[in-house]
C-alpha cells in the first residue's frame, strides 16, 4: 500500500504554525471547543458521581423497586449508558457543525503557505 500523500506540495514553515496559533481564528476554535467540552465533562462527572454516591450512601433508594424486579438503581445504571451515548452524539454533532469548519479554514490557510 502506498503512503498517503498530503493534498499540498512542500513543507509548511514552522513560523506559519506560530502565526496561526496566535491568530484570532485559532482562539475562536479553542473557545468553541472548550465551550462544549468543559461543561459537558463537568455534567458527565457529576452525573456519574451521583450514581456512585447513590450506590454507596443511598442503598435503600437504589434497591427500591420501580416495577417488578427492576430497581431504581438498575434504571439509574442504564441511564448512565444512555447518557454516555447521548453525550457522544452531541459531541460529534458539535464538532461537525461548529469546530470542524473553523479547523478546515485554518488547515487550508496553513496548506496554502506550503513551500
Amino acid at each position: 500500500m502506498a503512503d498517503a500523500q498530503p493534498p499540498y506540495k512542500g513543507t509548511i514553515p514552522p513560523e506559519e504554525f506560530h502565526r496561526v496559533q496566535k491568530s484570532e481564528e485559532f482562539g475562536r476554535l479553542k473557545k468553541v471547543f472548550r465551550s462544549f467540552a468543559f461543561p459537558m465533562t463537568v455534567v458527565f462527572l457529576v452525573w456519574y458521581l451521583a450514581y456512585v454516591l447513590g450506590a454507596i450512601f443511598a442503598k435503600d433508594l437504589m434497591m427500591m423497586p420501580v416495577f417488578g424486579n427492576v430497581s431504581f438503581g438498575f434504571l439509574f445504571g442504564i441511564a448512565q449508558f444512555v447518557s454516555t451515548f447521548l453525550i457522544t452524539w452531541l459531541y460529534i454533532r458539535h464538532m461537525n457543525k461548529k469546530v470542524d469548519p473553523i479547523a478546515e479554514e485554518l488547515r487550508a490557510d496553513l496548506e496554502a503557505s506550503a513551500r
